[in-house]
């Protein structure tokens, strides 16, 4: 996926993307924002300018949130453009040895949601031997490995549900089938938050919809494409796209933002392979956010009173990348009593963004400072957000704040209410 000229000369330069960008708030730096990003990627394409290191890391701290598309004007493919300096970058580019041994260490673990799973059981170990506290009080990791602190800070509190969560495939849906689809249970989402999963099952089966989860049904290929990792992205892709050929279903339903967001583009992504990428855009049509089909449906299930302050965040890729916004909070708003808080600047990114938060540690936590400000502001009683990275970074980043704030995935709360039952804060 290289640069393309086109794209480039699309952007007028008119500034508008400058108060949408997270990093170009941080720092006010032009080569930090969408703008400046596009003059280095011309630079480059013209051979005017080296791929230096410099010019590697303003694009290395782009978040990827894509809140410069919804911003521009002119309409300008800022997502295609990140992916293909990206992709170039980790084509041609030499990274430190240390760099290249972290994102090879990450990409070992994330798209595997088995290994995902082992990690997870350390860490229950780690925990529960009070292992955890000791070098969180002790500071010892950011003294000793700075760059793995994050990594562990992320970690949620691991119980027995990590171990015995697995989603499965279920009919049952409540007669007459409206419809009949196939859930990705995502590597993140299915290793760390298998409720989400299990709550997404239970609320198609009462709103009428048969569900099938694909066996051998692995990664979309979503934390590679966002970091450039191209070629891995694609094999993973093809993974997906043949498990879920398989079945004959109305539509592919993903509850984890930054997946539904890639899977909608799989035809973009193997537009270059002639094997592939007709079927690739035929079931990336098909592709639908648990909300984007839930909303489309209508509901059927009664909903029964929660009673709750929540404050909402919108993921980047939910938001912007797949133009989702009103259909969660039209679930939630259903929901009686449940009282829906707006945070101020809700669409800003947290510093997830895929791997963000773990390559680019010190900008992660100050985009995530604000956003646990402007949530903290709020004094709610809960957190609703439609993406496992941003709950555990915003997590995170209330917990060095001194708030402890149980977290949720809309579908979480609407499978409470559909089964009437109080709802189980993280």
């Amino acid at each position: 996926m290289a640069l393309e000229r086109k794209l480039i000369d699309d952007c007028v330069h008119c500034g508008f993307c400058l108060p949408a960008c997270p990093t170009y708030r941080s720092w006010g730096n032009e080569m930090d924002s969408p703008r400046g990003r596009i003059y280095l990627m011309r630079g480059l394409l013209e051979r005017e300018i080296p791929l230096s290191d410099t010019v590697v890391r303003h694009f290395d701290r782009c978040l990827g949130c894509m809140a410069c598309v919804t911003a521009c004007p002119s309409g300008v493919k800022y997502d295609a453009l990140i992916e293909g300096a990206r992709s170039e970058i980790e084509a041609s580019h030499a990274r430190p040895r240390f760099e290249r041994w972290l994102r090879a260490l990450l990409f070992a673990l994330l798209p595997y949601r088995r290994r995902l799973t082992a990690l997870m059981a350390v860490s229950w170990l780690y925990q529960r031997l009070g292992l955890r506290y000791l070098v969180q009080r002790s500071g010892i990791l950011r003294r000793l490995a700075p760059r793995l602190a994050p990594l562990e800070a992320l970690l949620p509190r691991v119980t027995l549900r990590h171990f015995f969560g697995r989603v499965r495939a279920r009919g049952g849906a409540a007669r007459p089938v409206r419809a009949r689809v196939a859930l990705l249970p995502g590597c993140v989402q299915g290793a760390f938050f298998p409720e989400v999963n299990a709550a997404t099952v239970r609320v198609l089966n009462a709103e009428g919809c048969d569900v099938v989860v694909p066996k051998g049904l692995g990664c979309c290929g979503a934390l590679s494409l966002h970091v450039g990792r191209e070629r891995e992205a694609q094999a993973l892709a093809r993974r997906a796209i043949a498990a879920l050929e398989a079945q004959n279903v109305d539509a592919i339903v993903v509850n984890a933002a930054g997946c539904g967001s890639t899977m909608k583009e799989w035809g973009r992504l193997l537009r270059d392979d002639p094997a592939w990428s007709q079927r690739a855009a035929a079931l990336a049509a098909r592709v639908k956010d648990v909300s984007e089909l839930l909303v489309e449906l209508g509901p059927r299930a009664p909903r029964h009173p929660l009673r709750a302050r929540a404050a909402f965040h919108d993921p980047c890729h939910l938001a912007h990348a797949q133009r989702i916004r009103s259909q969660p909070r039209a679930l939630l708003r259903a929901i009686p009593e449940l009282e829906l808080l707006e945070v101020e600047g809700g669409d800003e990114c947290c510093g997830s963004a895929g791997v963000y938060n773990l390559l680019m540690p010190e900008s992660a936590e100050l985009i995530g400072r604000r956003k646990a400000e402007q949530i903290g502001a709020l004094a709610p009683e809960l957190l609703i957000s439609a993406n496992p990275g941003c709950t555990l970074q915003i997590q995170k980043c209330l917990r060095a704040q001194g708030l402890a704030l149980g977290a949720l995935h809309p579908i979480e709360a609407l499978d409470a209410s559909i089964r009437g039952v109080e709802l189980a804060r993280r």
